[in-house]
């Protein structure tokens, strides 16, 4: 029986005053990669959030086991690392600081970082390849070189679960390959991977797809499965085909 890194059971929430989710129940597996996809406006994001416990719904969710809202803040960021899109942080700060803040967690109140946390930080910005610009301001990098170090900063903090929204943004092609060399890294360590994808190419290299559409899940299996490119396709409405290129599933547009 497969471990369960997150479930979610009748999640319900809204923005403002609209439903965006409705009765949800969903458990992702640990030790794979699944990758949240569907139209704009499916609630791929909002699913996110709650999962990680940053916006409120009706339902529950368990992290490794465990209710989420049971466990303590501290103890949950130590667990689950999030890394949102069009995040936002101090431009005067530098790479190195930035990519600090993933080991908040890991200190004591007001303590100086530790050897373990110096080693943590390079490690992650090496492996996003950020390492060279360490000194310099977040504010001096284009958009694709801010996402690699906010990628950093949520590979810093260790965690057994990583939860990504839209982590390819700004990232050309070769950097959207390291990424996802870094995710089947993660994979083979034994974490688990949560991530919200525009680019169907990419996410259907991921293990398993959960399919979205109306603030519902529409399917969840395997990204080979027959039947998930058919609920794939149709939650596009047939404007897509799937094609099978040197071994590898790729997403293509119809006109």
């Amino acid at each position: 029986m497969k471990k369960v890194a997150i479930h979610a059971g009748a999640i319900s929430a809204s923005l403002g005053n609209v439903q965006v989710l409705h009765d949800i129940t969903v458990s992702l597996a640990a030790g794979r990669w699944t990758s949240i996809v569907g139209p704009n406006g499916a609630g791929k994001s909002t699913l996110l959030k709650v999962l990680a416990g940053l916006l409120p719904g009706t339902g529950s969710v368990t992290l490794l086991g465990q209710a989420l809202s049971d466990i303590p803040a501290r103890e949950r960021a130590r667990q689950m690392a999030w890394m949102g899109q069009n995040e936002a942080s101090a431009d005067d700060l530098t790479v190195y600081d930035v990519a600090m803040l993933g080991r908040l967690p890991h200190q004591p109140w007001l303590a100086p970082a530790s050897a373990a946390d110096h080693a943590a930080v390079e490690q992650a910005l090496r492996s996003t390849q950020a390492w060279d610009w360490q000194a310099r301001s977040l504010g001096q990098l284009s958009g694709g070189e801010r996402q690699r170090v906010l990628l950093a900063r949520a590979l810093a903090v260790q965690a057994q679960v990583l939860l990504m929204d839209e982590p390819l943004a700004n990232l050309d092609p070769p950097h959207q390959a390291d990424w996802l060399a870094l995710v089947r890294t993660l994979i083979a360590q034994g974490k688990t991977v949560v991530s919200v994808l525009h680019e169907l190419s990419m996410a259907l290299h991921a293990d398993d797809l959960i399919v979205m559409a109306g603030g519902r899940i529409t399917h969840h299996g395997a990204s080979a499965d027959t039947a998930t490119h058919a609920a794939l396709m149709q939650v596009f409405d047939q404007r897509i085909r799937l094609h099978c290129v040197e071994g590898q599933w790729v997403a293509l547009p119809l006109a």
